[in-house]
Order: C-alpha cells, then sequence, then structure tokens
C-alpha cells in the first residue's frame, strides 16, 4: 500500500520547525527516523496532510553529548549511534542493554532515540528506560519552550502531553551506573510480550499497560495488562514477576 497524499516539508532549522508546526498543527506529522511513521502511513492508519521532514536540519548532532550530569540525544541521533557510543556504555547501561532488543539493526540504523520517545509506543523498549531513568524531554514550539519530566509526557497509548505545535529537540536522561534490562519475545526482533528496565529501587515496563510507569521492586500488583490476541493478562503478569526478579539480580 501507498501512503494518503501529503504536502511534504524540508525545514533547515528548528525555528523553521517551530514556524511550521504553527502553521499546520494536527494536521503535521514528523519525520526523523520514519521507522514508525511510515508504515502508518503506508496502511493509512494515520493520513496527515503535511509530513515536516527533520532530516535536513543542519548543524544537529549526530551522537549522545554529555550535560550537565544527564545524556543528551538531539532529533537525529539514530539508535544504532547510541548503541555504539561509548558515553552510552559508560553512563548509561541500562540504556546500553535495552538498545539491542529494539526491532533489527537495520531500523535501528535509521531510528532515533528521540522518535521512539516521542512516539510513546508502551510495546517499545525506550519509553520504559525513560520512564525508570526519570528522565525529561526538552519540548520546543513557536510559544516557546518547556521541560517535560518523563512522568507527566506519557499520558495514552501512542499519545504524549504535546500540543500539536510542539514538538520534542531533545531528551536527556540522567547518567546511572546500574542498570539492567530484560525481555521475552516469542521471536527475535518482534515486540516483546513483556519486558522490564530496572535500576537499584525502581523497575518500568514494556507491553503491560497504555504507559510505561515507573515502580519500586514491591509494586508489581499496580500492573494491569490486558489479554490480546498474543497472551493473556494472566501470562504477562507471570513474565513480569520472573523478568523483574531476573533484572534485579543482575543489578
Amino acid at each position: 500500500m501507498k501512503p494518503a497524499p501529503f504536502a511534504y516539508h524540508r525545514p533547515r532549522s528548528r525555528e523553521e520547525v517551530d514556524r511550521l508546526l504553527a502553521e499546520l498543527g494536527a494536521e503535521a506529522k514528523l519525520l526523523a527516523g520514519g521507522q514508525s511513521l511510515i508504515p502508518i502511513l503506508n496502511m493509512r492508519l494515520a493520513a496527515p496532510a503535511h509530513v515536516v521532514d527533520l532530516n535536513f536540519l543542519e548543524d544537529e548532532p549526530a551522537q549522545p553529548v554529555a550535560r550537565d550530569g544527564a545524556v543528551a540525544f538531539g532529533p537525529l541521533v539514530r539508535m544504532s549511534a547510541a548503541e555504539r557510543s561509548p558515553l552510552v556504555a559508560e553512563r548509561l547501561p541500562l540504556l546500553a542493554a535495552a538498545l539491542p532488543h529494539v526491532a533489527h539493526p537495520a531500523i535501528r540504523s535509521r531510528g532515533t532515540v528521540t522518535g521512539s520517545i516521542a512516539h510513546a509506543d508502551p510495546a517499545a523498549e525506550l519509553p520504559a528506560v525513560m520512564a525508570v531513568l526519570e528522565g525529561e524531554a526538552s519540548v520546543r514550539g513557536a510559544r516557546g519552550a518547556r521541560t517535560v519530566p518523563a512522568r507527566d509526557l506519557f499520558v495514552a497509548h501512542l499519545e504524549t502531553s504535546l500540543e500539536p505545535d510542539e514538538w520534542i529537540d531533545e531528551v536527556r536522561l540522567p547518567a546511572h551506573e546500574r542498570g539492567a534490562f530484560e525481555e521475552f519475545a516469542r521471536r527475535r526482533g518482534d515486540y516483546a510480550l513483556c519486558g522490564v528496565a530496572a535500576v537499584p529501587g525502581a523497575l518500568a515496563f514494556v507491553g503491560m499497560g497504555p504507559v510505561p510507569i515507573r515502580l519500586g521492586p514491591d509494586d508489581l500488583g499496580r500492573l494491569e495488562p490486558e489479554d490480546d490476541i498474543h497472551a493473556t493478562a494472566r501470562y504477562r503478569l507471570w513474565l513480569a514477576e520472573r523478568l523483574a526478579r531476573r533484572a534485579q539480580e543482575s543489578l
């Protein structure tokens, strides 16, 4: 299948993106890696009137950078760049452990860290990593900029708290010395039936609800997965308990 017709925009600066979103609002979708957006467009699950391509922004960092005790990811930092980054390996061992579980190398070579966070898929690994690390998103638009902590960013399945004229221009994850990631999928690269991101004293889960939430190790009773065609809620809870135990033992 092919996407419905849309107008294509190629901004060169963040300010130009701000202006376009102020003008186009909810009629526009941002394209960075495109690993989620393009299949959605091709299957016509979405039909935006405008696509704003971020890949031609000038002077954007292609690598994660250290900033104020955190590791920052600009809008064009690919997952593969983060996966190979010595900075990530040293300061974010949890992210380093989670990234190889994301789909396949071809997907990670184009998909971006910030794009995965903005897509807000609770079945994806990176939103759970952001939740458990209590990261934050730098959000901007023509009306100004603000910082949104992870706990306030994810509000529903594939939905964030951003306004239609706002976008995430950076994700910041606090450096953390210890972290572990575990997940179970039927096949390598498939969406996980359950996954867990762990740091000392806290967990966040993949595929266990409409948003990733940060829990204490004794709070698994707050998980509320649903039955679907892939697994029952009971089976997901069984997986959650065992994966959580395995991840905590790895810390």
